[in-house]
This record gives structure tokens, sequence and C-alpha cells, in this order.
């Protein structure tokens, strides 16, 4: 008989790996890895305030992710190099996370749980709050699906047909900060981005069109999410690593195979 964190442990992974899938892909069609690091990153210092201001944590994350995410998007629309300034912005968020976590007074924070995920703690209000989180993320992408598509193919075009960049930027940045909001408790504020990035780059040798690729980028995450759990249950490893390392192997397996790139 499976015990009861192990079913919400698996049902918490499964509905972040299917709300990471388009996020996923848009990252990776974008080319927006550091941008998504740097969201990830500002999650600690999202913990941090929140703890000091007696706020629910996830509060503070999605306010300072998505305050960060629009910073790094002004920052290099004003001319600054992108990697530059997602190094500073992603460096320095996680540094002063770290610093504003130890300097809490009364308050203790777990720093191995917050960067590297604890999913098998996971409780039935927090997986309440992750489909409720997630249903307005799919919502939100499913109606801005057709802008965001054609401002990551062709954003010249887009422009001149009189689409708003600036519109479909902000839906995916705000997202993305509710999606590391989220999914901080699962995977960890370093692990994030592998969660977004490896099922979708390991989905693309297989998929055909958009659509074919984030269906096929949910079924990877998925597989990611229930292997990761049960090599952490068979060899006593951390949930959130292995759930990458079984993603990081999926990647491996078909970029590598006959029909992957190399």
């Amino acid at each position: 008989m499976i015990d009861p964190f192990l079913i919400k442990a698996a049902l918490a992974g499964l509905l972040v790996a299917w709300v990471a899938a388009p996020l996923g892909c848009l990252v990776v069609w974008r080319r927006m890895a550091y941008f998504g690091d740097a969201t990830g990153h500002a999650a600690l210092l999202g913990v941090a305030l929140a703890l000091s201001l007696s706020l629910p944590p996830i509060l503070g994350v999605v306010v300072v992710a998505a305050a960060m995410a629009l910073s790094v998007a002004f920052a290099t629309r004003g001319g600054f190099a992108a990697d530059t300034m997602l190094g500073v912005f992603s460096h320095a968020a996680l540094a002063i996370g770290l610093v504003a976590a130890a300097l809490l007074p009364g308050v203790r924070l777990n720093l191995i749980n917050t960067l590297l995920g604890d999913i098998l703690t996971v409780s039935t209000n927090e997986i309440i709050m992750i489909a409720i989180g997630g249903s307005a993320i799919l919502a939100v992408l499913a109606f801005a699906w057709r802008g965001l598509l054609n401002a990551t193919l062709s954003p010249e075009l887009m422009a001149a047909e009189g689409g708003s960049l600036l519109r479909d930027k902000l839906i995916f940045t705000l997202s993305l900060a509710l999606f590391v909001a989220l999914s901080m408790k699962l995977v960890g504020i370093l692990l994030i981005t592998a969660l977004l990035i490896l099922p979708a780059a390991a989905a693309a040798p297989l998929a055909r069109s958009p659509e074919r690729m984030v269906a096929l980028t949910a079924l990877v995450g998925s597989l990611s999410v229930l292997g990761g759990m049960w090599i952490s249950w068979e060899a006593d490893t951390p949930a959130g690593p292995s759930i990458i390392v079984v993603s990081a192997a999926l990647f491996a397996l078909t970029n590598l195979g006959p029909s992957g790139r190399a």
C-alpha cells in the first residue's frame, strides 16, 4: 500500500510538471535560461522579506520574483547586455537573500530545503494552492498563446501587425514569477530552471509543432517526477535533485539517440 505522503508528493509534482511545460517551451524557444535562473534566485530574497514582515512566503516570492524579472526585462531593453544584467541580478539576489535569511531575528530558515526543495513534505493545502495557481497560469497562457508564440518566432512581424510585445513579455514574466513561487517547495530555488529547461529540451527533437512539443514536455516532466521520486524512495536520495537527474537522463536519451540532434 502506497503511503499518503507519496501520493501527495506525486500529485504536486505532476501538477508542477504540467504547468512547467508551456513555460519551459517558451524559455527554450526564447533562449532565456538565465532569465529563469534570475527569477528563481530572487525567490530566496522574497522568502526572507516575507518572513521579516510576517507575510506568507509565497506572497513575497511572487512579488520579488516578478520585480526581478521585470527589472531584468526593462534593463536589457535599455541597452545593457542581456547576459551581463542577468548575471548581476541573479547572483546579487541569491547572495542578498542568503544574507537576509541569516539576519532574520528569531527565524531559522532551512536553507537546504529552500535551495534543493522537499517535495515529500508537501501538504494538502499546498497541493490545492499549486492547483489553483497552476490553473491560473495555464488559463492565461492558453488565452495569450498565439501572441506569445508569434512574439517568440517573429517579434518584428508581430510588432508590424500591431501586436504588443510589451504585453506578451509582461504575461510571460508574471507567469514565470508565479510558477517559481509554486514550485520552490518541490524542487528548490537552485533547480527550478532545470525543471523548466530539461523536459522541454528533451521533447524538442521529437516535436513537429509547438503544441506537440508542449504535450511531450508535459510527458517528459511527468516521467521525471515519478522516476525521480522512485529513485529517491529506493536509494534514499534527495527528491528534487533525483527528479532533475531523471530529466537529464531523458534529455540525453532523446538528443543522443537516433532521433536526436547529435
